[in-house]
């Protein structure tokens, strides 16, 4: 019985996070899309428009988990039971970071995405135990989709403080946006290769690309910056391919 409120309020809370994302550049909730309080922050750590297209391929990941979880034989999958309220906390946490960015409560908006933050690297963690045990459909409906939204979260959340920041006027140290756009992507960099050499995950590495990408698309014109994160974009392509070569082949 425990399981299966689980497993009905994943699917109860999936629904409602989409539903509100939908419905929020779709009204759009409080007169602005999601995309219209984004492009009002002034900062370099912002992906062109068309890279947040990823959000339908995470919506179909989360649809397709909460289906298969939700399957009467993964009742008693203990990975699955690991990180069931950790999925319904993402979910809601999700679905506050909307209300929170429309009514421009951007404080309360870090505080939901790094709530979200952890609760993706918990489901993370719990969907990597026991590895040898799982079947290629939970890899598939379950690590996969959760890989991919991880990734792109881990980026949002850099992106979120980044606005917050920039908000508040907090000034940078004394620093220059230029600089602090280096250094953030050095963090971008170090965590794609934390991740390859410890995960060897190439679905969150792919997403970091296709963030980075997005990044030099919106900015191809501005000298030490567009250098800067082309190559950081460098880093974490070695890093992807790292991560896609067999351990065979490496040794």
């Amino acid at each position: 019985m425990k399981n299966i409120s689980k497993q009905i309020s994943i699917i109860l809370t999936t629904i409602l996070t989409i539903t509100i994302n939908g419905l929020a550049n779709a009204l759009p909730l409080n007169g602005l899309t999601t995309g219209e309080i984004s492009d009002s922050f002034e900062t370099y750590f912002v992906p062109a428009g068309y890279v947040f297209s990823i959000w339908g391929l995470i919506y179909i990941g989360l649809i397709s988990f909460a289906i298969y979880q939700a399957l009467p034989a993964q009742r008693e999958n203990p990975r699955l039971a690991r990180i069931g309220w950790w999925v319904v906390v993402g979910n809601l946490a999700n679905a506050a970071w909307i209300f929170f960015w429309h009514y421009q409560i951007f404080a309360l908006t870090v505080v939901a995405m790094v709530t979200l933050l952890i609760s993706l690297l918990f489901t993370y963690k719990g969907l990597r135990s026991d590895e040898d045990t799982i079947q290629p459909a939970e890899r598939w409906f379950a690590q996969i989709p959760f890989s991919i939204y991880l990734g792109w979260i881990s980026v949002a959340t850099i992106a979120n403080i980044s606005d917050v920041l920039y908000f508040f006027n907090w000034g940078q140290f004394g620093v220059s946006a230029e600089v602090w756009m280096v250094i953030i992507l050095l963090v971008v960099a170090i965590l794609a290769w934390a991740m390859s050499l410890r995960q060897k995950d190439v679905a969150y590495l792919a997403v970091l690309l296709w963030a980075l990408a997005g990044i030099g698309a919106k900015f191809p014109e501005s000298g030490f910056i567009t250098t800067a994160i082309w190559s950081a974009f460098g880093l974490v392509v070695l890093a992807f391919f790292f991560a896609a070569i067999p351990q065979k082949i490496r040794s």
